[in-house]
Formats: structure tokens, C-alpha cells, sequence
């Protein structure tokens, strides 16, 4: 990963995605991917109750607390790299968290079309023709 730079599903450099708690396969505050996370936590979502409602139901609880792994439990609002997979499951359930396209890993596309990425954007970037870019 060293000397990579990462780029987001818009094309454009892999924005930070959370550090309260501090996010990221790598625990460096980003979605970034690297051979070693076969989970692919490569989409920032926003959680909401709903998602991490999901997520537990499918045996992926991100609500409680692991201290012994450093990880503080999430709660709605907080910003979470999760693995495309169970993104996109959430999605066809019809509970998708909402996504931070520039802090999304372009990685994620290989799982996760983009148009369903899109449907669930949380930011806007400045110049909306990046939008419609594959």
C-alpha cells in the first residue's frame, strides 16, 4: 500500500472517511484497500440504527463495543468503512447506510455498481459532471 496513492469511486484521491472512531481496514482513518482486506472495507457509509440493525441481524455487529480489538461499538451518525459485500446486501435489503463518494475506494466498484453508489451519496462533489463519470 506504501507509495499507492488510492483514488475514490469519483476518480479523484481517496478522501479521509473517519477518525472518531478512527476507520479503515488499516486503521488509518480511510477506506483504503490493499491485497490483505479480503472484506473489501472499502465504502465510507454514515450508519444509521437501521444499517447497524441489519449488520447484526446478518451476523456483522458493529453496535458493540470490542475493547479487546480497540473498537468503541458505532452509533448512527458515525462514519465506518465497510466491506462492499455487505453493503450491497444492506442495500438490497432496502437498508443501505448512506455513502461519502470521495472517501468510497474506487476498489469498491469491483463488488458495488456505482449508480447504487450514487443513489445513496451523501456528498456532493463541487463539479457535478463527475457524477455521471464511470
Amino acid at each position: 500500500m506504501a507509495g499507492m496513492e488510492q483514488r475514490n469511486v469519483l476518480g479523484g484521491p481517496l478522501e479521509p472517511c473517519g477518525v472518531e472512531p478512527v476507520t479503515g481496514f488499516y486503521r488509518d482513518g480511510c477506506c483504503n484497500w490493499g491485497p490483505e482486506d479480503v472484506g473489501s472495507h472499502s465504502i465510507c457509509a454514515v450508519v444509521t440504527a437501521e444499517f447497524l440493525e441489519h449488520q447484526r441481524s446478518i451476523g456483522n455487529d458493529l453496535a458493540t463495543p470490542m475493547p479487546q480489538y480497540g473498537f468503541p461499538g458505532l452509533v448512527p451518525g458515525d462514519r465506518w468503512c465497510v466491506t462492499a459485500r455487505n453493503w450491497l446486501r444492506a442495500y438490497e435489503d432496502g437498508v443501505a447506510a448512506p455513502v461519502v463518494l470521495a472517501s468510497t475506494n474506487a476498489q469498491s466498484l469491483e463488488i458495488v455498481p456505482l449508480d447504487a453508489l450514487k443513489s445513496l451519496a451523501v456528498d456532493v462533489p463541487p463539479d457535478l459532471a463527475a457524477l455521471d463519470a464511470e
